[in-house]
């Protein structure tokens, strides 16, 4: 603190990251508490109260929150049911707020610290022509687990009438980053990617967005997971989510393809190699092919280093696992790719040509970085993704 010797941290002692207090010579007390995270805290200029974010009345929702350093009250500053960001104003009287929901967009409002009167809307930038659009608005659902207590969330996007007739077909979008949450109820990072959700649920797919084990926004427990044996639990939870499509939205078992980029290319190919029934086809986008060969400060919190444990890479790395390609496999990377280098891809391929696997092809970007900048490029990538769904499901 800025006026006082106390200390106040972030700890994931209970197993969900709180802010705790420490007097000198005492026990650390909690300030806040329960199963939900706290982020983003900052204290007022006196020292008063502490503000952050939370998602203590869902997962999915981030409120402003403030607690009473002294007293310990905790106050709910926001009530807007979406995502929710702050900036406190110098003289702690005002916050500045960007808010959005699954299709709102960002927008800036106003509130008064202690949050009476509630938050008002200063901007209004997204245009009618985008409003006027036939967005598929997806629903956040829980998916029971078999392998935890906990549920799995999920975005679910629901075609017309997806529970009468013939069973549908579906498609699997799995998130980057892996440390990521996506099944929430805010505008998503993946903006593109929920254009094309729209228009495959238009053309009667049914898309699951998974926020699958290793993701944000569930505790240490949830993040952990993925310790020395990354895209196990991943995969695991991604078949139940295969199961809940089948047992709940008429969805063809047969008929299920699955894509995503970055760490959501690595998921593809681990289940397409690891439980090749899983899935009729998978896009694997700017992949992971093996963790040794990823940036070190990433991957050694979660496999240690290559050379100290070398069983953990081996577990967690597709190439390893390439034999067990049996369905249609397309690998789309970049060549210049700033994070995932493009010898990751290289080495792949090579190892499915030496082992005679035919059902995949590959498509390289020469000019694009990871995240691509070429709006051709990012067209082409959707028409292909979009041709291996239609040929295949």
């Amino acid at each position: 603190m800025k006026n006082s010797p106390t200390l106040y941290y972030q700890s994931e002692h209970t197993g969900y990251a709180h802010l705790y207090v420490q007097v000198p010579g005492e026990t650390p007390k909690a300030l806040t508490f329960g199963e939900y995270i706290v982020d983003s805290p900052v204290v007022s200029s006196d020292d008063q109260f502490i503000y952050y974010t939370a998602n203590e009345k869902h997962p999915g929702i981030y409120e402003v929150y403030r607690v009473d350093v002294d007293s310990g009250e905790i106050r709910a500053v926001t009530d807007l049911n979406g995502m929710t960001e702050f900036s406190l104003s110098p003289d702690d009287q005002t916050l500045l707020l960007s808010h959005s929901k699954v299709t709102q967009p960002p927008e800036l409002y106003i509130s008064s610290a202690n949050g009476e009167g509630g938050a008002t809307r200063i901007t209004h930038t997204v245009s009618e022509q985008f409003s006027a659009l036939p967005w598929a608005v997806p629903q956040v659902i829980e998916i029971p687990s078999s392998h935890t207590q906990a549920p799995i969330y999920a975005r679910v996007y629901l075609p017309e009438n997806y529970n009468t007739g013939a069973p549908n077909k579906a498609v699997v979008f799995n998130h980057g980053a892996g440390y990521l949450q996506n099944a929430h109820m805010g505008w998503s990072g993946y903006f593109r990617e929920f254009m094309f959700h729209s228009m495959l649920v238009q053309q009667g797919y049914v898309v699951l967005d998974m926020d699958y084990r290793a993701s944000a926004g569930y505790g240490r427990d949830w993040r952990t997971a993925i310790y020395r044996q990354m895209g196990t639990p991943e995969v695991q939870d991604l078949r139940d989510g295969v199961n809940w499509l089948v047992d709940n939205v008429n969805v063809d078992r047969e008929r299920i393809g699955t894509y995503g980029g970055s760490y959501g290319g690595f998921l593809t190919f681990m289940s397409m190699f690891n439980a090749p029934d899983l899935f009729a086809a998978g896009a694997a986008l700017r992949p992971v092919t093996d963790w040794a060969h990823y940036n070190t400060p990433y991957t050694a919190n979660i496999l240690n280093t290559p050379d100290v444990d070398p069983i953990a890479y081996r577990k967690s790395s597709p190439i390893y696992y390439a034999e067990g390609l049996e369905k249609p496999l397309l690998i789309n990377a970049p060549m210049v790719d700033d994070n995932v280098f493009f010898v990751d891809t290289v080495r792949l391929v090579q190892r499915l040509i030496e082992l005679e696997k035919e059902d995949f092809e590959t498509a390289i970007y020469p000019v694009e970085p990871h995240g691509f900048v070429q709006p051709s490029s990012w067209l082409d990538e959707y028409r292909r993704i979009y041709k291996l769904f239609e040929e295949n499901l």
